[in-house]
This record gives C-alpha cells, sequence and structure tokens, in this order.
C-alpha cells in the first residue's frame, strides 16, 4: 500500500497560482499512475490530470488543460499540480491517487475514474475568490 499526503492548498483570487504537493511513501515501487483528482461541495469527485511515474505522459481534462501541469520528481517520490489562471469554478478539495494500472491514467478525466485508483490521500482545500 502506499501512503499519500497533499500539500499546498490555500485561498487565492481568481487569476492567480497555486502548487500541490503530493508526497508517497511505502510501496511506491507499484505505483504506474498517479493522478489529481478533485471534488467541489455537492459535486462527483472528478480526474483532472495525471501522469506515468515511469515516464513523461500526462492526460488533463479539458477544464484544466492549460492552465494546470502535473509534474513528478521521483527522487522524492513527489507528484505536483502546478495550477494558473485559477477561476472560481475550480474551488474544491484535491486529492492525489496512486494506481499500478497504467490504463487508469489514460482515462483519468471526468467522473468515472476515481474507482480505477487503489491509494487515496487525505486532500487539501483550494478555495479561489472572484
Amino acid at each position: 500500500q502506499v501512503q499519500l499526503v497533499e500539500s499546498g492548498g490555500g485561498s487565492v483570487q481568481a487569476g492567480g497560482s497555486l502548487r500541490l504537493s503530493c508526497a508517497a511513501s511505502g510501496y511506491t515501487y507499484s505505483s504506474n499512475c498517479m493522478g489529481w483528482f478533485r471534488q467541489a461541495t455537492g459535486k462527483e469527485r472528478e480526474g483532472i490530470a495525471s501522469i506515468y511515474t515511469g515516464g513523461s505522459r500526462t492526460y488533463y481534462a479539458d477544464s484544466v488543460k492549460g492552465r494546470f501541469t502535473i509534474s513528478r520528481d521521483n527522487a522524492k517520490n513527489t507528484v505536483y499540480l502546478q495550477m494558473s489562471s485559477l477561476e472560481p469554478e475550480d474551488t474544491g478539495m484535491y486529492y492525489c491517487a496512486a494506481t499500478a494500472g497504467l490504463w487508469a491514467c489514460t482515462v483519468v478525466a471526468g467522473t468515472n475514474s476515481p474507482p480505477l485508483f487503489r491509494d487515496w490521500g487525505q486532500g487539501t482545500q483550494v478555495t479561489v475568490s472572484s
């Protein structure tokens, strides 16, 4: 099992930026795909970005493409989500997750992907004000 701890959330005005971090520990070798998800109050959890831990391939939901960038530092067992041009609609709890299956990375976008991910962090809150 992999333990995941998110950090970097906070409150920001629209147009601002934040960088989220996800530190992994435990059996990290079993995690071939890492993803970022978010959940707004009253809405389903949705996948927004993913990355192969063994390569550089990334995937994004259309809602964040061009504004968010996922990256990884395998030496630190950490995955990042750089968020720019933030909008009030980006407000929510942000989670990182890990799984062994590479297929999960390719289909991360949307609300159908969360069940494909095995290990989850506790989340970090992002609030964007207008």
